[in-house]
């Protein structure tokens, strides 16, 4: 059995325990996410290694970092996005489906450098920019509403879905 299908198998039950473990030992969570769009309008998405799917760029905020600080570390080290201009706060939503504790801070951003993509490691599988009409299979339901709502100026729902 190889590590890609070891993951596969095992990857939900941990997920599934992790959270059920961190609902207890941590109080409320924050995340950040980015729509990163390119002069073209495509979006950058990054798969993972320990999670199945697409997803926008983000992660945790630690204990004493600001917002726009874990956006900012977030993108260098999952996409080696550098913010050359302010990002906007697309929305605060709720995700629910992980805990009723967990909250995701959602920032457009237009104005970047990007010297190359960067090569997959262990976080990261792989990433890319993609035209929106065209997302790769696997790209999560909540990834794509949030694209949804920036390109097509839906108002945004409240929960991550």
């Amino acid at each position: 059995m190889n590590l890609q299908s070891l993951r596969r198998r095992f990857e939900p039950a941990l997920r599934r325990l992790l959270h059920f473990y961190w609902r207890f030992a941590r109080g409320m969570t924050l995340g950040v996410r980015a729509v990163v769009l390119d002069g073209e309008n495509r979006v950058f998405l990054v798969e993972h290694s320990y999670l199945t799917g697409w997803y926008l760029p983000g992660g945790g905020v630690e204990v004493g970092e600001t917002l726009l600080d874990a956006l900012r570390r977030e993108l260098a080290e999952e996409g080696r996005i550098e913010l050359s201009g302010e990002p906007v706060l697309h929305g605060l939503f709720l995700n629910s489906h992980v805990s009723r504790r967990d909250h995701v801070a959602v920032y457009l951003i237009r104005h970047f450098r990007q010297d190359r993509l960067p090569e997959p490691n262990h976080e990261i599988v792989a990433c890319g920019f993609f035209d929106a009409a065209a997302l790769p299979a696997g790209t999560t339901k909540g990834t794509r509403l949030r694209i949804s709502e920036v390109l097509e100026d839906k108002a945004p729902i409240a929960t991550w879905r």
